[in-house]
């Protein structure tokens, strides 16, 4: 099974945001990105094995950052 992993920028909160569409349970943030990454990767295992979900053959990462620099 191949899982992703999404990393959503909130400007708002300040915050990265971690969720998945595939591994239940899975919603993290933190501040900085490096630590938010560390995160997903001790956690993605244990909630795949909770949901007796099949084991991660991959899981992809992927990045989304939207900044607004001018307004309308």
């Amino acid at each position: 099974m191949n899982y992703t992993i999404y990393f959503t920028w909130d400007e708002e909160a300040n915050v990265w945001i971690a969720t998945s569409p595939n591994i239940t349970g899975l919603v993290l943030e933190s501040e900085s990105l490096d630590k938010l990454i560390q995160k997903a990767k001790d956690a993605a295992p244990e909630l795949v094995e909770l949901n007796g979900q099949t084991p991660a053959k991959t899981i992809s990462y992927v990045c989304n950052f939207t900044q607004q620099i001018a307004s309308a």
